[in-house]
């Protein structure tokens, strides 16, 4: 205990705070021997930083519960590792950088429910970088991360009915013969179809208001 409090730059006496407030996992025992690893470390390195960026410790504390109990990278790829994302790796400290310091408890529980956010060891895995790029990028535009995240449940419903309805499309009608890969060599198809839509209903929605603010003006 003494050597990791002075590895992380703490007393041994906070560090015995922090186990108190389970906000490090429990060390490894060996008879009478407690033994701490680079996972306690790298746990307390980032108490501190998230401290230095206004966290609470409840509000840790909480931030920690919702990443031991996240799904880890293992059962979440173990779901189907997908075919044309890139997963992210991310400290807790870079993830609230890249959200301003949005990963509240409540958010970081929504992501990792969504099956956005996986954990591996101290770390947190992204499954797509492109998902991740875009959700920062709105964040940025001044929309909140809560707001987002709720967006993209309904995303999920709508993208779940459309791939079930191309996979239908595929699988039941033409060839007898159909198979998985069929459908693994068509998806760019189903792709092209979506894009489209979206982006014409984007141009309807713009039209629509254009025509509104000319109405007001």
């Amino acid at each position: 205990m003494e050597e990791l409090a002075g590895e992380a730059g703490i007393t041994v006496r906070t560090l015995r705070f922090y186990r108190e407030r389970k906000l490090i996992p429990p060390p490894r025992r060996e008879g009478r021997i407690a033994w701490y690893d680079e996972d306690h470390l790298a746990r307390l390195r980032t108490i501190a930083a998230l401290l230095e960026r206004g966290h609470t410790l409840n509000g840790i504390a909480e931030l920690s519960e919702a990443f031991d109990h996240g799904r880890d990278v293992g059962e979440l790829l173990g779901m189907g590792a997908p075919t044309e994302e890139t997963p992210v790796r991310l400290s807790p400290e870079e993830l609230a950088d890249v959200f301003a310091g949005q990963d509240t408890p409540e958010n970081l529980a929504a992501a990792l429910d969504l099956g956005y956010l996986a954990t591996d060891g101290t770390d947190l895995v992204h499954i797509s970088r492109r998902l991740l790029d875009t959700s920062a990028a709105l964040v940025r535009e001044g929309i909140p991360l809560a707001d987002v995240l709720t967006a993209a449940r309904r995303v999920r419903e709508h993208t779940e009915a459309l791939a079930e309805l191309f996979t239908d499309l595929v699988l039941t009608t033409g060839p007898a013969d159909r198979t998985p890969e069929d459908l693994q060599r068509l998806r760019p198809l189903a792709k092209n179809v979506v894009e489209a839509e979206l982006s014409m209903a984007l141009d309807r929605r713009l039209g629509a208001l254009t025509q509104d603010r000319k109405a007001d003006a």
